[in-house]
């Protein structure tokens, strides 16, 4: 009889030890967020504005951003192999895990946003018909980045399903640019061309990260992950 409920005692600690563990890591994903949503915005205030020494901050960040990226996997790792998780604490910490890589990979799109700066200064990479679409593609890449961020902490339901409608936008936003480098009137070369192509994806695909985040938080909340074509797997 003691041994059972001594048992039961050390099962309850042990999985308090899980969750207090599976928090915090939760918890740096969300202020890894904060330095991803700070990274796209001083990439394209460097990209608009051809600041190279905004251009090297957000370049050297980047190695910074990797660093809390291998400290979270390791940690979720740790925790995998320690804790044994099942059901659906393995569900949760599986997600966390790939999360971690989304973040990551922001990250590095970023300072590729702020790499191609760089190479065009000190001339503007972005011309000015097209210097409104980007603001509108940085400003709605850091808006999903910061929901993301919220449904972490709070594992809203709603805000996570608004990632896709967001996305909606960002993929508009895309097609215009295609409209303008492929028309008639387009004047500014085809080097020019080919940088507004790669800065486009690169802003495309943060959004893509962040929809595909908030798919594995709705499939932490309520074991089921969202299909069709606006939730995209990676």
């Amino acid at each position: 009889m003691s041994t059972a409920l001594f048992a039961s005692t050390e099962g309850v600690t042990v999985r308090e030890i899980y969750h207090n563990d599976l928090d915090e890591v939760v918890n740096e994903l969300v202020l890894m967020s904060d330095s991803i949503q700070i990274a796209v915005r001083d990439a394209t205030r460097a990209l608009l504005d051809a600041d190279l020494a905004l251009t090297e901050r957000v370049i050297g960040g980047d190695a910074r951003i990797d660093a809390q990226h291998d400290q979270l996997e390791q940690r979720a790792f740790t925790i995998l192999a320690r804790q044994a998780p099942v059901a659906g604490e393995l569900r949760t910490l599986v997600a966390v895990i790939q999360m971690v890589a989304a973040l990551g990979r922001m990250g590095d799109l970023a300072a590729h946003v702020a790499k191609i700066a760089r190479l065009r200064y000190p001339e503007r990479a972005v011309p000015e018909p097209l210097r409104d679409n980007f603001r509108r593609m940085s400003r709605l890449a850091q808006d999903m980045i910061g929901n993301v961020g919220r449904v972490l902490a709070e594992r809203n339901l709603e805000e996570a399903r608004e990632l896709a409608e967001q996305d909606e936008e960002m993929d508009s936003l895309r097609s215009d640019q295609f409209r303008v480098i492929l028309g008639d009137d387009w004047q500014f070369g085809v080097e020019m061309a080919v940088d507004v192509a790669l800065l486009g994806r690169y802003f495309e695909r943060i959004a893509d990260h962040a929809v595909a985040m908030g798919r594995r938080i709705i499939y932490i909340i309520t074991g089921d992950l969202p299909e069709g074509e606006n939730w995209p797997s990676t």
